[in-house]
């Protein structure tokens, strides 16, 4: 991900919605796109050519990193935000479905030459450590897409019991916007940061940093941490590919 096309998209949003008097939207995955937490792991974090691009070297742990960044940028953000189920969760894309599991009309109207989007449709991991994590209370339903082993560490009850999982990160960010007068209405702008960053100020006294550069950047003086998509390094710094909330002191 880039800075400047990202401080692009945002403010062609803000701007162009803003002429017809609607607020912004804001989605960082949905049920026909290859789950973000897979895409951020990639050289090329977009989607360019939809359902063609399983495959691609993914590094999960990069792609996590990123998403929650891209999350806690998401809900400082003006107007609304629309959650993808299992986005909360982390969850990534599977990739590796078994060809006979395969239901997604692409799939055969390809003549078996692209996967589809059954990968972002896996049923949702609830509890338990064996699939199908407890997805139904009936013995002996099976889900429709088969879910993978791991997810038994991306269970809504392991991510429950988790301070620093993806959804207390959610959870967290969500409370802000719902308790912090400066995450209220429309004011939103702009303030200068180094290259490979962004730097955004809501309302009177909440900041918004974003690090998209591959080192560590000084947060801004004079503020104080609300909450960050990752550990903070001492003496002020905020690591790469990590977002925090700041009040201004």
């Amino acid at each position: 991900m880039e800075a400047d096309k990202l401080r692009e998209v945002i403010d062609r949003t803000i701007t162009d919605l803003a002429t017809v008097g609607a607020p912004a939207t804001w989605v960082l995955s949905n049920h026909d796109e290859t789950r973000h937490v897979t895409r951020y792991g990639r050289a090329d974090t977009g989607v360019t050519t939809p359902m063609r691009d399983q495959g691609h070297p993914t590094d999960l742990a990069l792609g996590t990193r990123r998403a929650r960044a891209a999350a806690l940028l998401m809900l400082a953000l003006p107007g609304g935000a629309y959650i993808y189920q299992g986005e909360e969760l982390g969850l990534y894309e599977v990739e590796d479905l078994p060809e006979s599991a395969l239901q997604d009309p692409t799939w055969e109207r390809s003549g078996h030459t692209i996967r589809g989007r059954d990968g972002c449709r896996v049923p949702l991991p609830w509890a338990g450590d064996t699939p199908p994590f407890g997805f139904s209370t009936f013995g002996s339903a099976t889900p429709w897409l088969p879910q993978p082993d791991d997810w038994k560490s991306y269970t809504a009850e392991a991510n429950q019991t988790d301070r620093t999982s993806m959804l207390q990160l959610y959870r967290s960010a969500l409370r802000l916007r719902r308790t912090h007068p400066g995450l209220r209405g429309e004011e939103f702008h702009w303030l200068d940061s180094p290259a490979g960053t962004l730097l955004f100020e809501r309302g009177t006294g909440l900041l918004c940093a974003v690090n998209l550069t591959d080192q560590p950047i000084p947060l801004p003086d004079t503020t104080s941490p609300l909450t960050a998509s990752g550990p903070l390094i001492k003496d002020g710094l905020l690591p790469a590919d990590t977002t925090v909330l700041l009040h201004r002191d």
